[in-house]
């Protein structure tokens, strides 16, 4: 008689298991399910078919023709993709210099406030409520030659400044417009980070004498120290996709000084109908992006381990 097959104890013991901890999992796979079609749908997807598309020359009328690397050798090779590359690198610096260090300022004033605090959050954040519309023709309205802020200039004897119209004027305007209409949030992301600190140590630094600048400089900044990697990340990928206040302040001018890599991919795209080149430029831009945030999440892992 052949012997009869036993099933080992480890064996019983690790189906178990497996069993057990997909009994446990199921139901969040199943409550996943659905972010995770939309993320394939909306975006995975759309990013192979860029790639797909970079290496084509796009016709949806004739058909698609293979081009190989012809779309990446153009765009290597024109001075309007290089000046549009450098734009975007100006418009991030200058994002960073005037706009990322306001709402950490605003924040920690904020948090010092011993009344209306609840009133300055919200008037701080009003500017994100206002609609892009209303919010564009506002800042057309005070950039213009004869608007409130030549005026205002006039008084002190200074000549009508060209906001939009100058070469050396109209990024930084750009610049201040958005600064303006987006650190309303940024402020309470600095604010909920200072809220979370522990009062035990602001407590204890009034009773050591510690004066507002000493319990800014000791506690509050290094609370919010990991904050500022984030939003020093989100500034670095908002940025380089900018191009919406571009289009409605400057259409890209004067003489392409607003141009931005993200608003001549839309032009390729959408003005030339070039999707084979579009796609490889924002390919290009994804290789770019993926690099550095890969990096700058690796700087804030160390700083938060340290």
């Amino acid at each position: 008689m052949s012997a009869i097959p036993t099933v080992q104890p480890t064996n019983l013991h690790a189906e178990k298991r497996i069993v057990k901890r997909f009994r446990d999992y199921a139901w969040g796979f199943i409550f996943l399910l659905p972010a995770i079609v939309v993320f394939c749908v909306f975006l995975w997807l759309p990013i192979a078919k860029g790639i797909y598309f970079s290496f084509m020359n796009v016709d949806f009328v004739k058909g698609n023709l293979f081009v190989g690397l012809a779309h990446y050798r153009e765009i290597f090779q024109s001075g309007v993709v290089a000046l549009a590359a450098r734009n975007t690198l100006y418009y991030m610096l200058l994002g960073l210099l005037i706009g990322y260090w306001i709402p950490s300022v605003v924040a920690i004033a904020l948090s010092e406030l011993r009344w209306f605090q609840g009133s300055m959050r919200l008037i701080v954040y009003l500017p994100n409520i206002v609609p892009a519309v209303v919010l564009y023709g506002m800042w057309q309205y005070l950039y213009d030659p004869l608007g409130p802020l030549n005026q205002i200039l006039s008084w002190f004897g200074i000549d009508k400044v060209m906001w939009l119209t100058d070469k050396g004027l109209a990024m930084i305007s750009i610049v201040i417009t958005e600064s303006w209409q987006s650190f309303g949030t940024a402020t309470l992301i600095y604010l909920a980070g200072i809220i979370g600190i522990p009062k035990d140590l602001y407590e204890a630094a009034e009773i050591d004498g510690a004066g507002v600048l000493q319990r800014i400089r000791h506690i509050t900044i290094p609370g919010i120290r990991h904050l500022y990697v984030l939003l020093f990340i989100l500034q670095i990928i908002g940025t380089s996709q900018g191009f919406m206040t571009h289009v409605a302040l400057t259409g890209g001018g004067p003489n392409n000084a607003t141009l931005t890599y993200m608003y001549l991919i839309t032009n390729e795209a959408f003005v030339n109908l070039n999707f084979g080149k579009a796609s490889a430029m924002g390919v290009i831009m994804f290789v770019v992006m993926t690099t550095v945030s890969i990096i700058l999440y690796s700087i804030q892992g160390r700083s938060k381990r340290a």
